[in-house]
Order: C-alpha cells, then sequence, then structure tokens
C-alpha cells in the first residue's frame, strides 16, 4: 500500500500548531527536523525546545485525498500554504532493509571490520563483526562508535571483562567479544536496544559469553575494561557509579562527547581516574582513563 507524506517547514511559533493539526487531520506518523541548522544537544530535564525552523513531516494513509488535506491546512491556517506543502507518494516497503542497502562494509583499526549480513572481507586476519541492526542505534558510521571501534582494535582485550553502558545495537559488546574478551555485560535501558543486542550477538556466535539487561537489572559487579559511548551529560551525572563498576587498574572508554564538553566531562572523572587522554574524530571526543 502507497503512502502519502506531507512535509512543510513552520516557524517556531507556528510548529506546535501544525504538528496538532497534522495529527487531527488523521496522520499516521508526525516527524520534527532542523530546517535551519541549528542542532540541540542535550536539552534540560522537562524541556522540549524547538528549533527556529522546523520541518515537520506527516505520514498518511495512501487512500487520504491530498487536496482535501491542503484545502483543509489553509482553512486551519487561515492562509494559503499550497506552494510551500510537499507532497509525495511513498511506496510500502521494509524501510529498515532500505536502510541498510547503504550500509556497507567498513574497517576500523588493522584488523575489525562491521559487515551487514552476507558480506564479508577476502582479508586474512580479519575479525568480522555481522550487523544487523534493526531499529536500534549503532552501526558504527558514526564518529563515536568509530572512536570506541578504533580503540578495542588497538588494545590487547582477549580475558578481560568488559561492561557496555548503554548498549544500543550491541556493536560494541559484541566486537569486544569477536577481539577475545572473556566475557561482557551490555547495559541499556531500552527494551529495543536489548533485543539488538541480543540478535547481533547471537548472529556473531558470541551469546554464551554476554550477559545483557536494563539498568535497574544490572548485577553488582566490576569489570577490566568500562565502555560508555552515551552523551556528556549522563556521562558527568553517571560518573561514580560507572567509576565504581570498574576493577582497581582497570580502563575506562567513555564517548558521545563533543569537543567543547572535554573539560567538564574529564574533570568529572578525575577523581577516579588517571592518564585520561583524548582522541578525537571530527567534532568529537574519545576519553580514555586508568584507574
Amino acid at each position: 500500500m502507497p503512502w502519502l507524506q506531507l512535509k512543510l517547514t513552520a516557524t517556531q511559533e507556528q510548529s506546535p500548531l501544525i504538528e496538532l493539526l497534522f495529527e487531527n487531520m488523521g496522520a499516521l506518523s508526525i516527524t520534527l527536523g532542523d530546517a535551519g541548522d541549528q542542532p540541540i544537544l542535550e536539552p534540560g530535564l522537562d524541556e522540549q525546545p524547538l528549533w527556529h525552523e522546523t520541518t515537520i513531516t506527516a505520514l498518511f494513509d495512501g487512500e487520504a485525498d491530498a487536496d482535501a488535506l491542503c484545502s483543509h491546512i489553509n482553512q486551519s491556517l487561515n492562509q494559503d500554504i499550497s506552494l510551500q506543502l510537499e507532497q509525495q507518494w511513498l511506496d510500502d516497503q521494509t524501510w529498515e532493509r532500505v536502510w541498510l542497502e547503504h550500509f556497507h562494509p567498513m574497517q576500523f583499526g588493522s584488523r575489525l571490520w562491521v559487515c551487514p549480513d552476507g558480506e564479508t572481507p577476502d582479508i586474512k586476519g580479519a575479525v568480522v563483526l555481522k550487523l544487523d541492526p534493526g531499529l536500534a542505534f549503532g552501526t558504527g558510521t558514526h564518529p563515536t562508535t568509530a572512536l570506541c571501534l578504533s580503540w578495542l582494535d588497538g588494545y590487547e582485550i582477549s580475558g578481560k571483562t568488559v561492561i557496555d553502558y548503554g548498549c544500543g545495537s550491541g556493536i560494541l559488546a559484541v566486537a569486544a567479544l569477536l577481539l577475545g574478551a572473556k566475557s561482557v555485560l551490555a547495559i541499556d535501558h531500552d527494551p529495543q536496544a536489548l533485543q539488538a543486542t541480543t540478535d547481533n550477538a547471537e548472529k556473531n556466535g558470541v551469546a554464551d559469553r554476554l550477559t545483557i539487561t536494563l539498568p535497574e537489572k544490572a548485577p553488582d559487579i566490576q569489570a577490566d575494561i568500562m565502555l560508555a559511548n552515551i552523551l556528556a551529560g549522563p556521562l558527568i551525572e553517571l560518573a561514580t557509579k560507572l567509576a565504581n563498576m570498574v576493577n582497581p587498574g582497570g580502563e575506562i572508554i567513555l564517548s558521545g562527547i563533543l569537543q567543547e564538553q572535554a573539560e567538564r566531562v574529564s574533570r568529572a572523572y578525575q577523581p577516579h581516574f588517571t592518564k585520561l587522554s583524548k582522541q578525537t574524530r571530527e567534532d568529537w571526543v574519545l576519553l580514555h582513563g586508568e584507574s
């Protein structure tokens, strides 16, 4: 069944009204996006900031009358928005499969490869992580994940115990196991992420060495290596908790940090770790600490 997509760019004041209007018109989904290159990172608790200009995209049943919807919008807003309203008919597809068509094998460090299922590089000594991210974030394409994967490839991880805090699709947890980690505890608050991690661990044959859990159900243990690829705000808030989950003499890898946030995150972890070092990729930072 085809779908009708309507897209409209609105000011900060208009956005809530148009979003509600689309919802009342029977939109099956509504997506808000930045129309003016104004990134919003880590809003405060209970804050829901909007961009100065917002693109509002609504998806309707394919049998919807586009002209009637446009007329309804004009009447509700008391203005003719016909020239501003973008209309597009979309064929029914499995959208995560469409996205994966653009996901190709990627190399991190000297031996680690992340590949879509069925594509394996013919390279001697390659460690291949077969990945199907499904609906959970994490394929290795983002600089924060790439920094973590490259660090894992360059570290002698054989026989180490690892915690992956905020595991997403499980890419770091699975990579650590494929590179020789003894065991990994993967933690995430999103059940979809836990399911994706389970699927990817099974796909790569490492599920027997992986424990997956919600934060509130995590066992009270320490590991040799803590991986936390989340965001600067949560990293700062969780500093003591994450530090206490690392063995004496262990190491911590923190990512998801913008350049301008690195100093604040470093200060939060300096009481717990020595030799905090920094790696960068584009605008993002990885911090490595030793206890």
